[in-house]
């Protein structure tokens, strides 16, 4: 993929040129939640969210989906951010791979700060996907 730059990184500016739908899965519709605040930049800044979180039935006026296998079929998803506790990314990524095998998608699987297991990385991988790692989307969408 062209957004790629050497092994681990794409860049930055083209990658969010290219971006319209971000599905935060751990969205919380609680204010003092990181997962808000970051959700609420992403909107502001344009960006079509999806909340998934099975606890949640809506964040800033967005129907939350309980997990990424309710999310309408006619959805199509640029970017995973996976906003969850570390233990439970492989889990998270694992589903993220088995939806876009179903839905015939490639979304980019973002991982949030100390969110990312090597496990979880090397399945990504191994399926195609392009897997950021422990990065913030907002402090990386500020920077450019």
């Amino acid at each position: 993929m062209s957004i790629l730059f050497g092994t681990e990184q794409p860049d930055l500016k083209e990658l969010f040129d290219t971006v319209e739908t971000i599905a935060v899965i751990g969205c919380s519709s609680n204010p003092y939640r990181t997962s808000n605040h970051i959700t609420k930049y992403l909107i502001d800044h344009g960006f079509d969210v999806i909340p998934v979180n099975p606890n949640e039935t809506e964040v800033f006026g967005l129907k939350s989906y309980p997990s990424v296998d309710e999310i309408p079929e006619d959805v199509n998803v640029d970017i995973m951010n996976i906003f969850r506790n570390k233990k439970y990314t492989d889990e998270t990524v694992i589903e993220i791979i088995e939806w876009a095998d179903r839905r015939g998608q490639e979304p980019i699987i973002w991982t949030q700060l100390d969110v990312s297991t090597d496990s979880a990385k090397k399945r990504a991988e191994e399926k195609g996907l392009i897997y950021i790692k422990n990065r913030c989307i907002m402090v990386d969408h500020g920077s450019i």
